[in-house]
């Protein structure tokens, strides 16, 4: 059997269309919560290696700069690789290589130099970016075309659950060790053996799934009339590609920040202050699985234009008020963020039909957004305030409404 996309020229070929989609899911919720994972325990590293090394912010910063620059410069040959190799093994090899950017932490560890875990995590930054270019528009391909938001919302909230256990499992196994940390890095060899041990487990298990195989064509008919329009010709990716830059921006400059802004409103030490950090995360959990429901019923399109409403108006409602009320209107911006960056990008892709792997290479390269106003946010603050520090944020939903409202739509 064959199941047809809204472009009509992305075809997923199988013998057992509805049985074989449900391993396909799971192995690609297992893929999320390993990517949302490794993610967030790279706010773990942060203090780790700057009391390690003796660093400033902006030197242990290098951390979350180097990781979202990997999308800036690998997304796009990332994706004329899986158009090659096709959606699974492009998987398959995402998996292999961040395995071998976490095995190598052993030697970095040993020899107890930072280059090297730069090193080792731009390599498990090209095999994450590699995953995200492949599984994106295979769980949007992967069933009907009105419930690809939602698909790939909930397949994301697995990622969410990895986002929060995340900080747990980097407290206990690498900053309980930070009195050691000026010495040594011995704190991460287990850790990341461990991690590089379960990507690779994961990444030989996908190969031997029989997942369903998608193919870029029907005909050559249709292939020729998509080939032959320019990419950016479509408005709805043209558009995308700075919303999701703006989306990811904003959330990693909260995230990056929130600790810090905690401490300063409510005067508390940041160890106190980290903890609301957790409910940020989690609000994106709970949010991604609500909104996996909603956006069944709900035009996906103007949940992201009410949730962008709501999120800048909690920022703004945060720096102009005070005290745990200002604590709770930022932490709450990760309930808005949960659904934004799978309708985003759904939005992004419909009716590429051929070229939809290009564009999530695109897309994926629009990720580096958190690299950039993170650091351009924290710039601010140094030389301002936390109120026009979160300007940043602010802009970037307002963007994000003109997204869900207008920019998504093709114009004659």
């Amino acid at each position: 059997m064959a199941l047809l996309s809204s472009a009509g020229d992305i075809q997923v070929a199988t013998d057992n269309q509805k049985g074989s989609y449900v391993p396909a899911l799971i192995s690609l919720a297992v893929l999320y919560f390993m990517m949302g994972f490794i993610t967030v325990l790279n706010d773990t590293l942060v203090p780790f290696f700057k009391q390690g090394f003796t660093l400033t912010y902006s030197q242990s910063s290098l951390v979350q700069f180097y990781f979202f620059l990997t999308y800036g410069l690998i997304s796009i040959p990332s994706g004329k690789l899986v158009e090659k190799i096709g959606y699974k093994n492009g998987m398959v090899a995402g998996f292999m290589i961040a395995s071998l950017g976490a095995f190598l932490f052993f030697p970095a560890s040993i020899y107890h130099q930072y280059a090297l875990f730069l090193a080792a995590l731009f390599i498990v930054a090209i095999g994450i970016v590699l995953l995200q270019v492949a599984a994106n528009p295979y769980i949007t391909i992967l069933g009907k075309p009105e419930t690809a938001a939602s698909r790939l919302t909930l397949v994301q909230g697995i990622g969410s659950v990895g986002t929060t256990i995340a900080p747990v499992f980097g407290a206990h196994f690498i900053l309980s060790r930070l009195h050691e940390s000026n010495t040594s890095s011995s704190a991460l060899i287990k850790p990341y053996l461990l991690i590089g041990a379960g990507l690779l487990a994961i990444g030989l298990l996908v190969w031997r799934l029989n997942l369903p195989s998608i193919t870029t064509s029907v005909s050559s008919a249709a292939n020729a009339g998509t080939e032959t329009k320019p990419i950016f010709s479509y408005r709805n990716l043209k558009y995308g590609v700075i919303a999701l830059f703006m989306y990811v921006g904003a959330e990693v400059s909260i995230g990056t920040f929130l600790t810090n802004y905690i401490a300063d409103t409510l005067g508390v030490p940041e160890h106190a202050a980290n903890l609301y950090l957790s409910f940020y995360w989690g609000g994106m959990l709970v949010g991604r699985f609500v909104g996996a429901y909603f956006l069944k019923f709900f035009q996906p399109a103007r949940v992201l234009a009410i949730a962008a409403v709501l999120a800048a108006s909690l920022i703004v409602c945060s720096v102009m008020s005070s005290g745990i009320f200002a604590v709770w209107c930022m932490v709450a911006v990760g309930l808005c963020n949960a659904i934004m960056f799978a309708v985003i990008f759904s939005l992004s892709v419909q009716g590429l039909g051929a070229q939809t792997t290009r564009a999530s290479g695109l897309l994926s390269t629009a990720i580096v957004g958190g690299a950039v106003l993170s650091f351009a946010q924290g710039l601010i603050k140094d030389h301002y305030s936390w109120q026009l520090a979160f300007i940043i944020p602010v802009l970037c939903y307002l963007y994000i409404v003109f997204y869900g409202l207008n920019g998504y739509k093709e114009k004659n």
